[in-house]
C-alpha cells in the first residue's frame, strides 16, 4: 500500500467521521467505562479529528517528508496509550500507519473502546490495514520501536524498560496562558474553551495563566461563567469541592465562582478545578521562565505574538503540532 493510498483512506475516514456518530449505546458504554467521556467531549473529539482528515492537509503535513515516497519495509511500533482524554492516542495511530509501519497497541482501561471502533471503520475503508492494526492487553512483545505516554514516574520506568528499542517517552506537561490585559471579552471566552474542554483533563488544557500584576481576577469569572453548568457533572463537583475543603481547612487562599477555583501559585500542574494563576511586573521576566521551563511546557497559549497559539485553539492542534515538541514522523520515517 503506497502513501497516495493510505492518504486516500484516512481523507475517507474523515468523510465518515463527519457524517456518521456512534449509537446511543455505545456512548453509554463509553461513559459508563469512564464518567468522563461524556458524549459532548467525544463528539467534539471526532470533530477535530474529522476536520483534520483532509486530503488537503494530510499533503500538507507529509510534504515535509519526501522519504515517504519510497516504499520500505514495514516496522512494528508498539504505543502505550494514555486515556486523559477522548482519542488521545490517534495521532500516535495516524502517524505509524501513514508512514507504513504496522501498530501494535495497548490502550488505557479508561480509553478502550474509542480507538478499536475508528480502527474497525478504517478496516472497512481499507482492508490491507487489517494486518497492520493489532490491539493487546498483554505484555507487548515483537516490536521495533515503542511510543509511550503517561506520568514523569511512569517515564522513568519505560526509560529502563524499553531502552535498547528507538522511542519516544512522553512525560506529564502541562498548558498555560499569558495575559496582558489587552484581551477583549470575546478572547477571554474562547480562553475558557482552552480551561475547561475534556473537563482540564488533557495536557493542551490550560492549567496556569499569567496575569498582569493589577489584573482584576473578576475579568476571567466573568469569561470563565461559560462553563458555569460544568458543575453538574458528578466528578467534577466532586473534586471541586474535594479541593476548596483543603484550602478552608489549610488556610490557604483563594478566590471562587460557582465552578470554578483560582488559586496563586507558582506550580503548573493544578488539580481539576482550581487554575492556577501568578502575577508579573515584566513580561519578558515570563518568557524567559517558560524557556527555562520548557520541558514541563506542552503549550503557551496568548495572543500576544505568532509564535503562541491562539486563545481557543489549543484544543485544535494541527497536525504538525507533536506532543512534547518530538516530530513523531521523522521518528517514524528513519526506522
Amino acid at each position: 500500500m503506497n502513501l497516495e493510498k493510505r492518504i486516500s483512506a484516512f481523507v475517507s475516514l474523515g468523510e465518515y467521521l463527519k457524517t456518521n456518530t456512534f449509537s446511543d449505546e455505545l456512548y453509554l458504554q463509553i461513559e459508563k467505562n469512564n464518567p468522563w467521556f461524556i458524549k459532548e467531549n467525544i463528539d467534539y473529539s471526532l470533530n477535530q479529528i474529522s476536520t483534520s482528515l483532509t486530503k488537503e492537509n494530510l499533503n500538507n503535513w507529509l510534504s515535509k517528508y519526501p522519504e515517504l515516497k519510497k516504499e520500505k519495509q514495514a516496522k512494528t511500533v508498539a504505543v502505550v496509550s494514555a486515556g486523559n482524554i477522548p482519542l488521545v492516542g490517534f495521532h500516535d495511530f495516524l502517524s505509524i500507519l501513514i508512514t507504513g509501519n504496522n501498530i501494535l497497541i495497548k490502550l488505557s482501561s479508561k480509553d478502550n473502546i474509542l480507538l478499536k471502533e475508528i480502527a474497525n471503520t478504517l478496516i472497512s475503508i481499507e482492508a490491507e490495514f487489517k494486518n497492520r492494526i493489532s490491539f493487546t492487553e498483554n505484555i507487548m512483545k515483537g516490536f521495533d520501536a515503542i511510543i509511550t505516554t503517561g506520568s514523569d514516574n511512569s517515564a522513568k520506568y519505560f526509560q529502563y524498560y524499553f531502552e535498547k528499542y528507538p522511542h519516544i517517552i512522553r512525560k506529564n506537561r502541562n498548558s498555560v496562558a499569558i495575559i496582558s490585559g489587552k484581551e477583549t471579552k470575546e478572547e477571554l471566552e474562547s480562553l475558557a474553551d482552552d480551561v475547561f474542554m475534556y473537563f482540564g483533563l488533557g495536557c493542551r488544557n490550560v492549567s496556569k495563566i499569567f496575569i498582569p500584576e493589577n489584573y482584576e481576577l473578576k475579568n476571567l469569572f466573568e469569561a470563565f461563567s461559560k462553563y458555569k453548568d460544568i458543575i453538574q457533572h458528578n466528578k467534577y463537583a466532586n473534586n471541586y469541592d474535594y479541593n476548596r475543603s483543603i484550602y478552608l481547612m489549610n488556610n490557604i487562599k483563594f478566590f471562587e465562582d460557582i465552578h470554578v477555583i483560582l488559586k496563586e501559585d507558582i506550580n503548573y500542574s493544578s488539580p481539576i478545578s482550581v487554575i492556577y494563576y501568578e502575577r508579573y511586573k515584566d513580561m519578558n521576566l515570563i518568557f524567559n521562565k517558560l524557556k527555562q521551563d520548557h520541558d514541563k511546557i506542552q503549550a503557551i497559549i496568548a495572543n500576544i505574538s505568532e509564535n503562541f497559539i491562539k486563545f481557543g485553539k489549543a484544543q485544535k492542534p494541527d497536525l504538525n503540532d507533536y506532543a512534547d515538541n518530538i516530530d513523531t514522523i521523522e521518528f517514524l520515517s528513519g526506522l
